[in-house]
């Protein structure tokens, strides 16, 4: 029952924040984002997917192992493959099991009990025209295309839509396979690049060569790809300490020397990441980037590149350094529902301001954030509805911007950034490799800083606008007063701001207050009500002026 009355004051606090009208989601959106009984009851720990590509149909046809462990004990399950998708059989050992459709969602009837804790497996064959790609990675599917020189050029990008569109899965966020296996047969004169390590590379003597690939990690099931191009293969190696990490990347043959001079950028960000955040996450399976006929992903271990070797203003290439921080930032630690996006995308912003800290120095950072800043709209919360498969709202950029200034003004909360980047690094080992939600982010995060940050994230993440610093200064008897409180959403919100303590040369210094929801007052000192200003550079908060003056000024 507390359960059912958390859920829904959360969904009235959302349909408040979506303009007073429930948001509208289909019994598709809640079989694809619900742990019903028929997902619970299993977990899956390998994926064996073999398949045919064909190109000039533009299809795929093969079969797809899944191996699974019974959590609880059960003869009904779900599995996930697109309506549009042909199955031609579902097989548990030598026997075919029943199973019917609902959409996207198949349930398969076992003759009798699958026995809680035993390993099991079912073969799905199928086949069929996978969805194309209406505007990936945003949209996605396949992206069936051609080269500048006319050759195929092949890639697919499926996160939000599902990896369900073109492989039968478990396609819930939750549940990540300990491994994988993936082999692909594609037209003899191209390569195809997957996830993790190439285990083989065979001829078949019918006009198609079968590319074996190795995950030996844990993988989210839409970071699983597929690039079949005419490519070069450029090999290097980071070095970390007494260990080196493979690089490998995969061009189009056209761009293969532009690519080695260019892709010397992966190394000085490798070493930038491993120093805010730890260890390369996935060692064993290498690093990867694959040239794509999109703008890029973060597909786990082949991040995928179609940045047209395009250094943006700030002098780095947006999608190696965005695409490659989700290797921290969603490959490793994950979130398990798509109303936590922000665990993948407000990190791995927040790892471009990071990375140019590094770089090139805590200014410029400051500089690019403050660009970031003028695309927040605070019109709907980070945070949306679980349980539905939830993929934000259509040209909304506040997961990326404001979830990186909702970072930034943590780590100026806090004020000690060898703890805040203890936090990082420690948020990466706790959640190594799994799936987690914001609340056990937020508890952890609270645990390390000794204190309780719960209001402090409700308010940021789950209310459409930041708490208000609502102030007023004015002279009492010839000194400089200054009242003020928060305005939050969040009972008990309270968070400390910085305030200038003094002004020299016409630069402000700051000294910190810590306001509450209640009114305080303070003493200015030398500072006049026309030289007052708060800390814009590290606070993202709403202000509220309600001095005299600032009445007349209106």
């Amino acid at each position: 029952m507390k359960q059912f009355l958390i859920s829904f004051a959360f969904l009235l606090n959302v349909m408040a924040a979506y303009g007073q009208k429930e948001p509208v989601f289909t019994h598709a959106d809640t079989l694809r984002g619900t742990l019903s009984a028929e997902r619970k009851c299993y977990d899956v720990f390998f994926y064996d997917l073999h398949l045919t590509i064909k190109p000039d149909e533009r299809s795929i046809a093969g079969y797809n192992v899944i191996g699974f462990k019974a959590v609880t004990t059960f003869s009904r399950m779900q599995v996930d493959l697109f309506k549009n998708m042909e199955v031609d059989s579902i097989m548990h050992g030598s026997s075919k099991l029943r199973y019917t459709r609902d959409g996207n969602a198949m349930f398969l009837q076992f003759p009798s009990q699958e026995v809680a804790g035993i390993k099991d497996s079912i073969k799905v064959f199928y086949h069929g025209f996978p969805r194309v790609a209406v505007n990936p990675p945003w949209d996605g599917g396949f992206v069936w295309s051609k080269d500048s020189t006319g050759k195929t050029w092949v890639g697919v990008a499926c996160e939000g839509t599902g990896a369900s569109l073109w492989w039968p899965c478990k396609d819930h966020l939750s549940d990540k396979p300990d491994s994988m296996r993936m082999s692909f047969d594609v037209p003899d004169s191209l390569i195809c690049v997957s996830n993790g390590r190439l285990r083989s590379e065979k001829k078949l003597n019918n006009g198609f060569t079968r590319f074996t690939w190795f995950v030996s990690l844990p993988i989210i099931n839409y970071d699983v790809t597929l690039n079949i191009a005419d490519y070069a293969h450029i090999k290097d190696d980071y070095e970390s300490g007494q260990d080196t990490l493979s690089l490998d990347y995969f061009v189009l043959k056209y761009h293969e020397k532009k690519a080695r001079a260019y892709f010397e950028r992966v190394k000085p960000m490798m070493a930038c990441y491993e120093k805010y955040f730890g260890r390369y996450p996935f060692w064993k399976d290498g690093y990867k980037l694959v040239e794509t006929n999109y703008w890029g992903m973060e597909h786990q271990s082949c991040v995928a590149y179609g940045n047209n070797y395009h250094l943006n203003n700030y002098g780095f290439d947006f999608i190696i350094v965005h695409e490659s921080a989700h290797e921290w930032w969603g490959n490793n630690l994950s979130c398990s529902d798509e109303a936590d996006m922000w665990l993948h995308e407000s990190f791995a912003t927040y790892a471009e301001a990071l990375y140019l800290e590094c770089t090139q120095g805590y200014k410029v950072s400051l500089d690019y954030l403050n660009m970031q800043r003028t695309g927040i709209e605070n019109n709907y919360p980070i945070i949306g509805p679980y349980n539905v498969n939830f993929q934000g709202v259509d040209n909304d950029n506040d997961m990326y911007y404001k979830g990186a200034w909702v970072l930034h003004t943590f780590r100026h909360v806090l004020n000690n950034d060898s703890l805040f980047f203890s936090i990082l690094k420690g948020l990466q080992e706790k959640f190594k490799y799994s799936s987690t939600n914001t609340a056990d982010v937020v508890k952890y995060i609270s645990k390390m800083a000794g204190k309780d940050y719960a209001p402090f994230f409700t308010q940021y993440l789950y209310h459409s606008s930041p708490p208000v610093f609502d102030y007023k200064v004015y002279t009492k008897n010839g000194v400089t007063m200054l009242t003020y409180r928060w305005q939050a959403d969040v009972k008990g919100f309270t968070m400390p701001i910085k305030v200038t303590s003094s002004v020299r040369d016409g630069v402000n210094a700051y000294t910190s207050i810590y306001p509450t929801l209640e009114w305080q007052t303070i003493t200015l000192g030398n500072v006049s009500p026309a030289q007052f200003s708060t800390d814009k550079d590290d606070f993202y908060t709403f202000l509220k002026d309600e001095s005299e003056s600032s009445k007349e000024n209106k």
